[in-house]
């Protein structure tokens, strides 16, 4: 009986921490309202849920972009996908160090409200952050 509530924990933990696709008509009024105040270019985003708050997904000059909001429709955060290459070399070094021979398949550069920046490394299908020094975070 233990081993069984420990899976069902451990299942609807898994299934609280990823992102859920939802639809616009979902997204609350502020978020909205927010979103096209602070990227009026931007005429079609894609929605998700992820730990509460609302993300925006989308392109811009071909590059990736997503913006997190909370629900009152205050931006927390952004993110624009990077070229690998353009990480700093200490998160490079971090990968092939500890991460057995495996390769970094997408980066990207995210910069909080406040500026403060943090790079993200997707490895194996994880995500690994850094902070802006290249300092290895979780």
């Amino acid at each position: 009986m233990k081993y069984l509530i420990i899976v069902l924990f451990v299942a609807l933990s898994i299934n609280t921490t990823f992102a859920q696709k939802i639809s616009l008509d979902k997204v609350p009024a502020a978020v909205l309202k927010s979103f096209q105040t602070k990227f009026p270019s931007i005429k079609k985003a894609k929605w998700e849920i992820e730990n509460g708050n609302y993300e925006a997904e989308y392109d811009e000059n071909k590059i990736e972009h997503s913006a997190l909001f909370k629900a009152d429709g205050t931006l927390i955060e952004t993110e624009i996908e990077i070229a690998v290459n353009q990480l700093p070399k200490t998160i490079t070094d971090y990968v092939a160090k500890n991460m057995n021979g495996k390769k970094i398949k997408e980066a990207s550069i995210i910069t909080e409200v406040g500026g403060k920046k943090k790079y993200e490394a997707e490895v194996g299908g994880k995500d690994y952050l850094f902070d802006e020094n290249g300092t290895f975070l979780n």
